[in-house]
């Protein structure tokens, strides 16, 4: 990522850097959310189809939003934010999304688990910036609310009668 001469006021430039590289990270985890969910929107078929293919959507448009954010605040720390396809798949630490056209639970089993990781990596970020920039800590802890509610909407059509994972 190259640098520009700047940085958000108040923090030095090394901080800057340290702070946008981990957003970097998030950005790549985000776009990658955003483009898997919309995949799923498109291949998801069976029993209560329309129900999760509508569901999907607001949590597209969430995500690709929170992209945005994301790359509004890497530039505002004086970084070019990258978010090219090639750069995005060289640069993720996960698999790609293993499934095409198939059922509701099994899109819904997987997506849980996409979610499990970026709310995973975005807790992780949380922690590595808290001390250095309370503003992208609070943008990342109101991003993982978000994050945890579509994720608790998906693993509801999970759970059986008796609200346990099926």
């Amino acid at each position: 990522m190259p640098s520009l001469p700047f940085t958000a006021p108040g923090l030095d430039d090394d901080q800057g850097a340290e702070v946008a590289a981990i957003l970097q990270d998030r950005l790549n985890g985000l776009i990658d959310l955003a483009l898997t969910l919309k995949h799923v929107h498109w291949n998801v078929v069976g029993p209560s189809f329309i129900g999760v293919h509508e569901m999907l959507d607001p949590q597209v448009d969430a995500a690709r939003a929170m992209v945005d954010e994301t790359a509004e605040r890497i530039a505002t720390l004086g970084v070019a934010p990258v978010g090219t396809p090639g750069y995005v798949v060289d640069n993720r630490t996960w698999n790609d999304y293993p499934l095409q056209r198939a059922m509701v639970a099994d899109h819904l089993a997987e997506v849980n688990k996409v979610y499990t990781g970026v709310i995973g990596d975005h807790r992780k970020a949380i922690e590595r910036v808290a001390a250095i920039d309370p503003i992208t800590e609070d943008m990342l802890v109101g991003q993982t609310a978000k994050l945890e509610l579509y994720q608790w909407f998906v693993r509801a059509h999970l759970e059986n009668a008796g609200g346990l994972p099926e």
